[in-house]
């Protein structure tokens, strides 16, 4: 059957913002506008400042007014506004498709269901982890109710990692799938690699250790302190965020290069030694695939979604998340082993080689129609909890 499905993807965030939310919503848009179906884009307004990169995109965006978010002005949180279940009805959604909901994801979810709409939440952005580390935990409680409140509305809730899909049934959060994340291995590629940007980053020889990202507290960038210390290690940081000042005079000997993106932070990765992703929080944890794509091995601690992307001893290492020692021990292994990191880098290579977002847009396709109740399973990869394991905790089952 042939059925250009009409989706509306309402999210909490788009470019020009740069996070794992923006960028996952731009992919599924482009590859239902390459199937054939019809996207619509319900999102924040940007700062004035960054409205000119503007949105020459072959699908419609409408934008919600917004205000910077309270200690991270770049991030823009949706303000009251009329006009989301508008949007959603002149477009005549078959589906509403939730991007990490919490404020314009909970209008969206109280619009598709005085529409009746079948929905589908993923689960990108852990909220509770975050309020813990920005001293806000008394909040914690309160962030899990509403998250229930959003997600148990949803037909069904979408979690990139066995980690974080764990996690939501802990705290009642039902009918939850697992549904990882593509990586674009044509643009992320070893052969990037250029020893003239390496001379660059790195004009005595070093072995260079690098971190993409957000610079934000919940990153815990901080923790590369030690091992930007390690003789004959530069650490490069690729990011920007309320955090940059900080670490900038916490890490003086290391090189922040900002915001990249493209070809740029394509060549960037691929002339890393390895990289180094030291946050305990991901749900999924894009940049380190994009990393393990790039040919690198990878040190990351052994919590959220690194867990499922890291193979220990054979694409990189897992660490306690927040030591600082253990997290340099594991890199000053890698640095003194430039074998060991090659091998390691070739498995990282071959391990993410068929996660395109063509096969995953396709599982999420499947999900789409498991909603809309066509009565198609998810496709193969897709991983969905049942009753009973919903009860019991026992396991994930296809």
């Amino acid at each position: 059957m042939v059925w250009g499905m009409r989706v509306a993807l309402i999210s909490e965030s788009f470019p020009p913002d740069v996070n794992g939310v923006a960028n996952s919503v731009v992919r599924v848009a482009e590859h239902l506008h390459r199937r054939g179906h019809h996207p619509l884009v319900i999102a924040p307004r940007p700062a004035s400042a960054s409205r000119a990169v503007g949105e020459a995109l072959p699908y419609p965006v409408v934008r919600i007014p917004s205000v910077p978010t309270p200690g991270y002005r770049a991030f823009r949180l949706s303000l009251p506004a009329p006009g989301v279940a508008g949007a959603v009805h002149a477009h005549r959604a078959d589906v509403v498709h939730l991007a990490s909901p919490f404020v314009l994801g909970a209008r969206g979810m109280a619009a598709a269901s005085a529409l009746e709409l079948p929905t589908v939440a993923v689960f990108q952005t852990d909220v509770p982890a975050y309020l813990r580390t920005y001293r806000l935990g008394f909040a914690e409680s309160w962030a899990w109710g509403r998250l229930r409140r959003i997600h148990n509305a949803a037909d069904r809730t979408l979690a990139g990692s066995t980690a974080t899909a764990a996690d939501l049934l802990t705290h009642g959060i039902d009918r939850v799938w697992l549904w990882r994340r593509g990586v674009d291995a044509e643009r992320f590629a070893p052969r990037y690699r250029s020893d003239r940007l390496r001379a660059v980053l790195a004009p005595r020889g070093e072995t260079i250790v690098g971190y993409v990202g957000r610079l934000a507290p919940e990153k815990r960038v901080d923790l590369l302190a030690r091992v930007a210390r390690m003789p004959g290690v530069r650490v490069v940081v690729v990011g920007d965020g309320p955090e940059r000042a900080r670490l900038e005079r916490l890490l003086p000997d290391a090189v922040f290069l900002g915001t990249r993106r493209g070809e740029q932070l394509a060549r960037i990765y691929a002339s890393l030694d390895l990289f180094v992703h030291p946050g305990p929080h991901e749900t999924f944890g894009q940049t380190v695939q994009e990393a393990l794509a790039s040919g690198l091995p990878v040190v990351a601690p052994a919590a959220g979604g690194p867990v499922d992307l890291v193979e220990p001893g054979r694409t990189g290492l897992l660490v306690r998340p927040g030591d600082a020692r253990d997290l340099a021990e594991a890199v000053g292994a890698l640095v003194a082993s430039p074998e060991r990191r090659r091998t390691y880098g070739a498995a990282a290579r071959a391990w993410v080689a068929g996660r395109t977002w063509a096969s995953v847009g396709d599982e999420l396709l499947a999900h789409y129609r498991a909603v809309a109740g066509l009565g198609q399973p998810a496709a193969a990869g897709s991983t969905g909890v049942t009753d009973t394991a919903a009860e019991t905790g026992e396991r994930l089952c296809p």
